[in-house]
């Protein structure tokens, strides 16, 4: 069988499905571990391991996360879809790059009519 995600080719007993897909072990387990940025509980821990750390704006962050947050500086708001296109980066990776802005309090997202924004608080 193929793993609809990552395309490799995994023996039938080694498939998982999850959300109407056929995936192998490590694209399952990374589906299931995904960080989500409206997520309470790491928005405090986030903010205590910051302070622990002498932590401030941008301190800590991989360098894609400062990507990210200087593209949002420079721009002031953005679709998902403008930062990955404008980074060279997939949906997914800015998804997981984004939670980790959101729960430092540094990145939020915003509806406007029909389109999401991302943008820094």
């Amino acid at each position: 069988m193929r793993c609809e995600k990552c395309q490799a080719d995994v023996p039938e007993d080694e498939i998982y499905g999850h959300a109407g897909m056929k995936l192998c072990e490590d694209c399952y387990i990374a589906a299931l571990t995904r960080p989500q940025p409206c997520d309470p509980g790491a928005v405090s821990a986030a903010r205590t391991a910051r302070e622990l750390q002498g932590q401030k704006g941008t301190d800590g962050l991989t360098p894609l996360q400062k990507k990210i947050y200087d593209y949002l500086k420079e721009k002031g708001k953005a679709t998902r879809e403008e930062i990955a296109g404008a980074l060279g980066i997939s949906p997914e990776e800015l998804q997981n790059n984004f939670a980790v802005l959101r729960h430092c309090e540094l990145a939020r997202a915003c509806k406007e009519g029909d389109a999401i924004y991302l943008t820094l608080m």
